[in-house]
């Protein structure tokens, strides 16, 4: 509907109470005589506990209550849902130990839950905290990802021998190996897609209460599946039914999957609300995240690529060691899912991709922003780039000669996957056009001028979105015509109000101004599955345009009785029903109202007019495109600026074009942030010594150029309005697009590839290695001139 319509850059609804400061979050909740928490964690990575003694604690000024691994045991809760569903080699079954909610006799990672103590304020009971004595005995511990899969390493579940968690094989190994015999060129190379933490800008929290009279427990929380959330908590935790449990979740400053499963401080706030009979608030604190949010990434792969004389790819081998941490969270294996990611753009006709999950005295690792298919899109894109450098062909040249072509669609890959739709050399030719490619010699000669290294990266992408599975959405049309949507969907801060308004706006001809928008609670949500892996717009979005579809045809029938027309006859658009047969017309507020009047409505058609869209969906779509960046280097301290930044996506339908970019510009941003600054350390104690901002880098406004972002879309089939999942893609893309860029501006100094965090002191180094002199700006240009 006008400025409203599908396609229209609608500015977001719910901006303007965030920025007014009315924004609802978990730590902005203060309930009548609610109580503080805090945790005490362990300090140490591997370690039995001996004892705990919390006498002193109890006794502190304000503490009402301290609970500690035998407590939570003698209450007769459960565990906290792990992963399943994988197997070891040999047939045998996913190493799946019990998550215990805290600790009773063994500790495995720095943040491991000890005790829990509840007091009048959080001061209090942080103070109390520092009173429990625990005699620990330290073990060794397996910190890294390679030393914990060595043989001989310490154990961080005595009945696992080996650490192994799951290994996991796609692709037809015999007819990879037959391609690399026959190749002419083989490349080779080794990747360390480092750890990182998601950081978001609300950090986790927890109020809950507790309903002794109605035995009902509540939990407000930050979540982006409540309906799975409240299932694994009923279930897995409390041992009730899931109609004894209430999730609320109201707005999250963001989560990129972190918090989506149900973490331990929930399942602790419960259960001290119901003995203490108040509500309890838990709220990390910046340097607590660190220690006990679930991290991600973290791995370690070697990749093989066979190629013709040509330039033709003939087949890729990959193995990844990916770290589990401490425990299986829920979700963690879901980035062996995305192995296909590997099989890129591109038609390479065999593949063979094993993965290996393995155990650390490290926090759990789960799903974050990409999740698989970032770091699987980075594997592919970067040996593209060092097959090109090797063979002496065009890197854009050398992706042509290999890409799907679009007459080969539906195209099965080598590697599990089956794309619908995609025009990958058009979208990286208007890219590269876009970007002003042919000027780039220009622009590093002006940077070379001024003293800078320029180089160019890019990377053409393709990940799976909203994979197999449903989504419901509810409509309801108010006598006076109002509307309120009801999602199971949970923004994160993607705009989905926004979106949702919009979809239905467009729909019923009417103004999103009087659509009210209610999601984050189970109490009020029919049923639904939630957001995650850039499904909302996809899944959702249908759901509702779905049950917008419903509503209208049930009030062409009630249109149609009070024009004396047939249904049939009854055309709808704009917000006005009317026929031909007639000269009157009916708003849909007019029919709204007639809806609820049984002497309007025709024979065998209930009053109201409501419905429940569900949309199922047995296959994924899958959004691709193109990123280009140029970065600048600084030579004499290694410092990495980027500097042009383009993006042309095919995400199919574009419901909201100003909501696109934005989802896309924060990808890039996270994805540049793990290549240019972000990494978590510990050190071979299992200390974490990345633990604040301080020394945890993170990208900054001024990291980043101007983002160009343009749409090239494909419709695809997989849903009625064509949507391709979108959230996601920004990182996918970025963090090869930007690898790619500092290797080129490095090249002249021989070098071939450079691991992550490209940090000022790694990209020095990196320059000195290469021994053509003492790295002062002079060296670098007379080198990049030809005059060395």
């Amino acid at each position: 509907m006008g400025d409203f319509a599908l396609g229209q850059p609608v500015a977001r609804f719910e901006d303007e109470r965030f920025l007014k400061g009315a924004g609802c979050y978990v730590d902005d909740i203060d309930l009548p005589r609610m109580a503080h928490a805090t945790v005490l964690r362990s300090p140490h990575a591997h370690a039995k506990i001996h004892s705990i003694d919390v006498e002193a604690a109890r006794q502190a000024p304000g503490v009402l209550l301290v609970l500690t691994g035998k407590d939570w045991l003698a209450a007769g809760l459960g565990t906290l849902p792990v992963a399943s569903g994988r197997a070891r080699s040999g047939g045998r079954n996913m190493y799946r130990p019990q998550y215990p909610v805290l600790a009773t006799d063994i500790v495995r990672w720095v943040g491991d839950y000890v005790a829990f103590v509840v007091a009048e304020t959080r001061h209090q009971a942080a103070d109390a905290a520092e009173l429990i004595q625990v005699d620990y005995e330290a073990l060794p511990a397996a910190i890294g990802l390679a030393d914990a899969a060595r043989a001989g390493a310490p154990l961080v579940w005595d009945d696992c021998e080996d650490n192994i968690c799951f290994v996991q094989t796609e692709g037809d190994r015999e007819s990879t190996d037959a391609a690399f015999a026959a190749a002419a060129k083989v490349i080779r190379q080794r990747f360390v897609i480092n750890r990182i933490t998601a950081a978001p800008i609300e950090p986790r929290s927890v109020v809950a209460e507790y309903d002794a009279l109605c035995d009902q427990y509540t939990i407000h929380t930050m979540a982006q599946r409540i309906m799975m959330y409240r299932a694994d908590l009923a279930k897995y935790v409390l041992k009730v039914p899931a109609s004894k449990v209430r999730v609320i979740s109201n707005d999250v400053g963001g989560s990129f999957g972190l918090k989506a499963p149900v973490y331990n401080e929930a399942a602790l706030s419960l259960l001290a609300a119901r003995q203490i009979s108040r509500p309890v608030k838990w709220t990390s604190t910046r340097s607590e995240s660190f220690l006990s949010d679930a991290h991600a990434r973290d791995h370690l792969t070697d990749a093989e690529l066979a190629l013709d004389r040509d330039g033709r790819f003939l087949a890729m081998r990959v193995h990844t060691f990916a770290n589990a941490g401490a425990y299986s969270q829920t979700l963690f294996p879901s980035y062996a899912d995305n192995l296909g990611s590997l099989a890129g753009v591109y038609s390479t006709p065999a593949l063979v991709a094993t993965t290996t999950a393995v155990y650390t005295h490290t926090n759990p690792v789960r799903a974050y922003r990409g999740n698989g298919r970032t770091e699987f899109s980075y594997i592919i894109e970067r040996m593209v780039d060092i097959a090109a450098d090797e063979m002496g062909i065009d890197p854009c040249e050398l992706r042509r000669r290999n890409f799907i072509p679009s007459s080969a669609m539906p195209y099965e890959t080598g590697l599990t996957l089956k794309y619908d739709c995609g025009e990958f050399r058009e979208c990286m030719d208007l890219a590269l056009e876009a970007a002003d490619f042919a000027q780039f010699d220009s622009r590093k000669g002006e940077s070379r001028l001024r003293g800078m290294l320029r180089g160019f990266g890019i990377a053409c992408v393709i990940e799976r979105a909203a994979a197999k599975g449903f989504e419901a959405a509810e409509i309801r049309v108010e006598r006076d015509g109002s509307v309120t949507l009801v999602s199971g969907a949970l923004s994160q801060g993607q705009g989905h109000e926004t979106i949702f308004k919009q979809i239905v706006a467009d729909q019923f001809g009417i103004s999103p101004a009087t659509i009210r928008y209610i999601q984050g609670d189970t109490d009020k949500v029919t049923f639904a599955d939630g957001t995650g892996a850039s499904r909302s717009a996809t899944m959702s979005g249908t759901a509702f345009h779905l049950a917008a579809k419903k509503i209208i045809e049930k009030a062409r029938l009630i249109a149609a009785k009070a024009l004396g027309v047939e249904p049939g006859h009854v055309a709808f658009g704009e917000g006005v029903f009317s026929s031909p047969s007639t000269n009157r017309t009916l708003a849909i507020d007019e029919v709204a109202d007639f809806a609820f009047d049984l002497s309007r409505l025709p024979a065998g058609v209930d009053p109201g007019l409501f419905a429940v869209g569900v949309f199922t969906v047995d296959g994924e779509n899958f959004p691709n495109g193109c990123h280009t960046c140029e970065v600048e280097v600084d030579p004499d301290t290694g410092d990495v600026k980027i500097v042009r930044y383009t993006v042309v996506d095919d995400v199919g339908t574009v419901v909201n074009p100003l909501l696109l970019k934005g989802q896309i510009v924060g990808g890039v941003a996270q994805g540049a942030g793990q290549i240019l600054k972000e990494d978590i350390q510990f050190d071979t104690d299992g200390q974490l010594v990345t633990g604040s901002f301080m020394d945890y880098a993170m990208p900054r406004a001024t990291d980043m150029s101007v983002v160009q972002v343009l749409s090239r879309p494909t419709f695809t089939a997989t849903n009625p309005l064509g949507i391709k999942g979108a959230g996601e893609a920004g990182s996918v893309g970025a963090m090869p697009a930007v690898a790619n860029a500092i290797v080129d501006a490095l090249s002249p100094f021989g070098v071939r590839h450079i691991e992550m965090p490209a940090s000022p002191e790694r990209v020095w180094r990196a320059i000195h290695k290469s021994g053509v002199g003492p790295g002062l700006a002079g060296d670098a240009l007379r080198l990049l001139k030809g005059d060395a």
